[in-house]
């Protein structure tokens, strides 16, 4: 009976322990991914995602797409081109689960024009393997009526 109280205690430290490891690796991952997009640095950040990801942004529309990192850094760097001083500043990091990451944040920026935006966003990172694969971003991008 001793035996096996303690056979499954190791079991599920180890198992904590590993879920822990992962939760960690993946916050990791996020925190480099947004000081990564406050330096301007889109091929770094791109490589933060796997090879081909998914993505459900209202910037892409309302379906998923697929983006290589090619593609990622294309539309960043326009994105650093329209707003040059475009900075994420994240409130909180959730994680959950062993795959996902939720953090919520505001971006700033401000157009060559000087009008300013401030949007409070939510992702919903699924990372595998050390990489990201779907990156969901929520906001609202409609603007009030006046």
């Amino acid at each position: 009976m001793r035996t096996c109280i303690l056979v499954t205690f190791i079991a599920f430290t180890f198992f904590s322990c590993e879920r822990r490891t992962a939760t960690l690796e993946n916050e990791k991952v996020v925190k480099q991914l947004y000081d990564y997009f406050n330096k301007h640095d889109w091929e770094k950040m791109a490589n933060l995602y796997a090879e081909v990801a998914e993505f459900k942004d209202p910037a892409y529309g309302k379906d998923i797409v697929q983006q290589t990192r090619q593609q990622i850094v294309k539309h960043y760097s326009e994105l650093g081109e329209m707003f040059p001083d475009v900075n994420d500043k994240v409130i909180e990091i959730y994680p959950s689960g062993e795959k996902h990451v939720i953090v919520e944040f505001v971006s700033t920026g401000t157009s060559q024009d000087g009008s300013r935006f401030e949007m409070p966003i939510c992702t919903i990172f699924t990372i595998e393997n050390g990489l990201i694969t779907k990156d969901y971003t929520y906001y609202d991008n409609f603007e009030e009526p006046k």
